[in-house]
């Protein structure tokens, strides 16, 4: 067994160590996320990101920050649009709902990814988590980042989070990848606490 394959075997294994532990603190914040974004206005409350990994696509759990039409609001606002292609981020998004922007905050809205990672389709430290529209930002990267899984945080969510621009993220993927090691997780794992508990570059 080589050394790559022995390393990305204990990955799997921190990741679904970790992912339990996380659940079992998270749910009872995942509940009551879920009943305040239910009295806010009646919509779901999970929203299914279609995003892409090592084994094609899949579904992405959320709790959900936004308008239930959120879709037609971007649809029916050209300059948002065109703000929405350059980045797939808006700064100052008109579809965010008020729990919306107290979760996003936080990072709660995050949490349901926990279910990816034990499911084996996310890792707890990866690149950043993208759809198919958005692998062609990544150029001759494209079969690098599919080389791995998305994780729930990653070197850019410690490194910059929304506050980079769209090619920094994709340099900070290239250089996670070429540079990972379990090391790296841990140190980008201990920086993801700091980062939440002192809301940077969250919005």
């Amino acid at each position: 067994m080589g050394k790559a394959t022995r390393g990305h075997r204990w990955k799997r294994i921190v990741d679904v160590s970790l992912g339990v532990i996380s659940l079992v603190f998270a749910f009872p914040l995942m509940v009551l996320a879920a009943v305040l974004i239910k009295l806010e206005d009646r919509g779901p409350v999970f929203y299914r990101r279609r995003v892409v990994g090592p084994e094609g696509e899949f579904d992405a759990f959320k709790l959900r920050t936004m308008r239930v039409d959120a879709d037609l609001l971007l649809q029916n606002n050209p300059q948002l649009a065109a703000e929405f292609l350059k980045n797939f981020k808006l700064k100052d998004d008109p579809r965010i709902t008020l729990i919306g922007r107290l979760l996003r905050r936080w990072s709660l809205d995050e949490l349901p990814q926990l279910f990816n990672v034990l499911k084996g389709q996310m890792s707890l430290v990866g690149p950043r988590m993208i759809t198919r529209p958005e692998l062609e930002k990544y150029g001759p990267h494209r079969d690098l980042l599919l080389s791995v899984k998305p994780g729930l945080t990653g070197y850019w969510q410690v490194g910059g989070r929304q506050e980079v621009s769209y090619e920094e993220r994709v340099r900070m993927d290239v250089f996670y990848i070429q540079n990972w090691s379990l090391w790296l997780d841990f140190k980008i794992l201990l920086k993801t606490v700091w980062k939440v508990l002192r809301r940077e570059g969250a919005y």
